[in-house]
């Protein structure tokens, strides 16, 4: 039993050591004890710690029946001396082995949540340099959005500047086409009176020929 107590705070001693470093032993430490807490493991370590709580207080109990053995007897037989020491011996070593297994359990509970926690942070930290990047992006898209914007503002402007010259140059246009539809007013104004001079003209002048021409028959008959 001694012996078996011994092997029992050793493996757990060795395990303790194993979870504090962080070496490649420790990796299989963890599966072990994790495999064990899977199944039928928590009922098993459950019953093996209930039955040595009861042999501890069994233990305890025939200590303290030993020592009321010395209060009315004085002293103690050799006998009683070794079954105390024993007892003793065996009461310290499991609950050694009771501490040193609530021990291991913790180790591996934190060790575990400072995994997820390193996991957690580390997604955290992926997906704030996705956010950044992101938004890295966005605004470089902003500013060739808004420098897009500003070269499409440039040349409204100087559509508009096009439109009103355009809009002048229709004008005057517009006032030379009118004088010029005056001047033509004018000229077949002009046109017309002097058609109608040179046919009264030309009038006259027949006259003239043909009064010319009856006064030189005249003259000889």
């Amino acid at each position: 039993m001694i012996q078996l107590l011994f092997s029992l705070l050793a493996a757990e001693a060795a395990l303790v050591v194993v979870l504090l470093f962080r070496t490649p032993a420790r990796r299989l430490v963890l599966l072990a004890v994790d495999r064990s807490k899977r199944g039928r493991g928590p009922v098993m370590v459950r019953t093996v710690a209930a039955t040595m709580l009861v042999v501890l207080g069994s233990s305890g109990y025939s200590i303290a029946k030993i020592r009321r053995r010395e209060g009315e007897f004085a002293q103690l037989t050799p006998t009683d001396q070794v079954l105390a020491s024993r007892h003793l011996l065996e009461a310290s070593l499991m609950g050694y082995s009771l501490f040193l297994g609530l021990v291991i359990d913790r180790l591996h509970h934190y060790i575990r949540e400072l995994r997820s926690m390193k996991k957690n942070m580390e997604a955290v930290t992926k997906q704030s340099r996705v956010l950044e990047e992101a938004k890295r992006g966005g605004a470089e898209e902003i500013q060739g959005y808004q420098k897009k914007i500003d070269s499409l503002n440039e040349q409204v402007q100087l559509l508009k500047h096009q439109l009103v010259s355009k809009a002048e140059e229709l004008k005057t246009a517009e006032t030379n086409a009118l004088a010029l539809q005056k001047q033509s007013e004018g000229l077949l104004t002009e046109y017309e009176r002097l058609i109608a001079e040179n046919e009264e003209l030309r009038k006259k002048l027949q006259k003239v020929e043909l009064h010319l021409s009856n006064s030189d028959s005249k003259k000889n008959t």
